[in-house]
């Protein structure tokens, strides 16, 4: 039986992880580890038998000991204080904690010379300061970090590439551009847009003022539900000590994607610019290339943006409390 420890487990991402390995029908063993208790049933699905460890991955000591219990085949590190804003606000707090949970958690495998696999999931901020020349970014160009976020990032990437090379530690990197889904935070901008927009579709609205920073800036989205099948195939086919970007290699302004929006519920948007929502340096234009990960892995994603979306706007209608 196979055995996936998942490190931010009660998150977006890993829920719709969860969801894809129970839809494979194949009995495996999941061991989830985060400082919160999951907003889902752990007993809820039909193929995973579900453990969940309140555990911080700063401490070495339990989460070691974790490990040797479970004694993961898969790892997939998804903790992370994920949001750059945040870690505009916080740059100490998002530097330390993001590089050494990723550090506790690699030298943890490396000390108890484990034959398990990770998956270090980067980010496309990595690449940083880049211009419409260069794109779409492939993984072999230079990276030029603008964010305390994406610094850590980088560190994160590099003690990868420390521990597979140096330790022999199996492990397989990403740069994953943003994605999008049910179940988000309203903290990331697509959510945000789909959270205001329910709301006054479900007021019965004709017309909202949606609250938004720079929508000009372009961004590459894919489906969350892809991402999470490209984890997978990744933790299953990557190649040791390599990355991938994990991208639908499509851009799109966040104005093209608030209209896509605003239609699907039939409501006239007003745009009201919030400087609080503006980052301090921002890239006007990211879109990726997934060539790599196509050619050698086989993915490459499959759900429109447009579907995804839509996807976002339905579930804030679920979430949200009745008018």
């Amino acid at each position: 039986m196979d055995k996936y420890l998942i490190t931010g487990f009660s998150g977006f991402v890993s829920r719709h992880f969860l969801e894809f390995l129970d839809k494979q029908e194949e009995i495996v063993a999941v061991l989830g580890i985060d400082l919160h208790e999951p907003p889902f049933d752990i007993n809820g699905f039909h193929h995973l038998k579900c453990g969940f460890e309140r555990l911080d991955l700063l401490d070495k000591e339990k989460i070691q000991n974790a490990i040797y219990q479970f004694q993961p085949m898969y790892i997939i590190h998804l903790a992370a204080y994920s949001s750059v804003s945040f870690s505009w606000k916080n740059p100490i707090l998002s530097f330390q904690n993001n590089t050494n949970i990723f550090l506790n958690l690699v030298e943890c495998v490396r000390l108890l010379r484990l034959n398990t696999r990770i998956l270090s999931v980067g980010s496309s901020e990595e690449y940083g300061n880049v211009t419409d020349r260069d794109m779409p970014l492939r993984e072999e160009m230079p990276l030029k970090p603008l964010s305390p976020y994406a610094v850590a990032r980088v560190s994160q990437e590099m003690l990868s590439q420390v521990y597979a090379n140096g330790f022999d530690v199996d492990i397989v990197i990403t740069r994953s551009f943003n994605h999008v889904g049910p179940g988000q935070k309203d903290i990331f901008v697509i959510s945000s847009f789909a959270k205001q927009l329910a709301e006054g579709s479900m007021k019965g609205a004709r017309k909202l003022e949606v609250v938004t920073g720079d929508l000009s800036i372009i961004r590459d989205f894919t489906d969350v539900r892809d991402v999470v099948k490209a984890y997978f195939m990744l933790l299953k086919k990557g190649r040791k000590g390599e990355l991938y970007n994990v991208c639908s290699g499509r851009g799109v302004s966040l104005s093209d994607i608030l209209k896509i929006m605003s239609d699907y519920v039939g409501v006239e948007v007003e745009r009201r610019v919030d400087a609080n929502l503006v980052r301090p340096q921002d890239n006007r234009v990211i879109i990726g290339s997934n060539t790599k990960i196509q050619s050698e892995i086989g993915w490459k994603p499959g759900i429109p943006l447009e579907k995804a979306v839509q996807d976002v706007v339905e579930d804030w209608k679920q979430r949200l409390p009745d008018k």
